[in-house]
């Protein structure tokens, strides 16, 4: 089983209110499947944007295995 941490949009897709969730999840699995565990938030429509990321949960998925989507990748390399 690959796992990936990556984005998902929770709910419905309202236009203009974009939401995320952090989730760590099967790569073979869609983008609003079941998870493992969740992560994180991100929420880039409010100023200034909320990041909120577990570092220790997420170091512990890579430490395991787990690939970061670039989105991720990203996010965590700038709210370190």
């Amino acid at each position: 089983m690959a796992v990936v941490i990556r984005l998902a949009r929770p709910g419905k897709s309202a236009k203009k209110r974009l939401f995320f969730r952090v989730h760590v999840i099967d790569s073979a699995k869609s983008r609003d499947s079941r998870v493992i565990e969740q992560v994180g938030i991100y929420d880039p429509m409010k100023n200034p944007k909320v990041v909120s990321l577990k570092k220790d949960r997420i170091e512990y998925w890579v430490s395991k295995g787990a690939k970061l989507s670039p989105t991720v990748k990203s996010l965590v390399k700038k709210y370190k």
